[in-house]
């Protein structure tokens, strides 16, 4: 028994040494690993072109454990209430406008949020909604202060950006905004809980 455990004790430091162990991958998601390529823009249904319509310009760019995502989303869009259809259809739409800078934000911001104890994710929705019945003047205002916050602080923090741009707001200007000082992250999803962007 002593020689099974010295044998394998040598083996290991025998493996460690010629570099075996180095040469493991770095610590990436399964699904990372995992996700075969996803069919090309070309290669979709026309059911699934109409539903991802919005993400048509980068579908090929995408990654794609992305693309499995956006798919899984597209197979159960004709199961959701019309309501839903048209928030996820927004959410495509606002997506599609974002930079891959303000899409990474919206990432961290949703992450975030989702880590939130259920008390915190409860009054956050509830302050977001409080946020989304504001009269327009009211956003726009607040959206004005932001963009001023935010030119104040660049030029004492260059290359930091403040908050994520408004995916719903300004046309795609790309105009960054924050929200007034009780509603939650824009990257919570507006009437679901359900997570449907990463």
């Amino acid at each position: 028994m002593a020689r099974a455990v010295l044998a394998g004790i040598i083996l290991c430091g025998l493996l460690s040494g010629h570099g075996w162990a180095a040469t493991a991958a770095p610590s990436v998601s399964p699904s990372l690993i995992v996700t075969p390529p996803q069919p090309a823009w070309s290669d979709l249904t026309i059911q699934q072109k109409i539903v991802l319509s919005p993400l048509c310009d980068d579908w090929d760019s995408m990654e794609y454990h992305r693309q499995k995502k956006w798919l899984t989303i597209a197979a159960r869009f004709t199961s959701l209430s019309p309501v839903e259809q048209l928030r996820i259809q927004r959410q495509m739409q606002a997506w599609g406008k974002m930079t891959p800078r303000q899409r990474q934000i919206a990432r961290e911001n949703f992450k975030t949020a989702s880590q939130l104890p259920s008390e915190k994710k409860k009054a956050l929705k509830e302050k977001w909604e409080e946020y989304l019945n504001l009269p327009e003047e009211e956003k726009n205002r607040y959206k004005q202060e932001a963009i001023e916050r935010a030119a104040k602080q660049k030029t004492s923090r260059p290359n930091k950006l403040i908050s994520p741009p408004s995916p719903l707001g300004d046309k795609g200007t790309g105009t960054s905004r924050k929200a007034p000082e009780s509603p939650p992250p824009n990257a919570i999803p507006e009437s679901s809980t359900q997570p449907l962007l990463e």
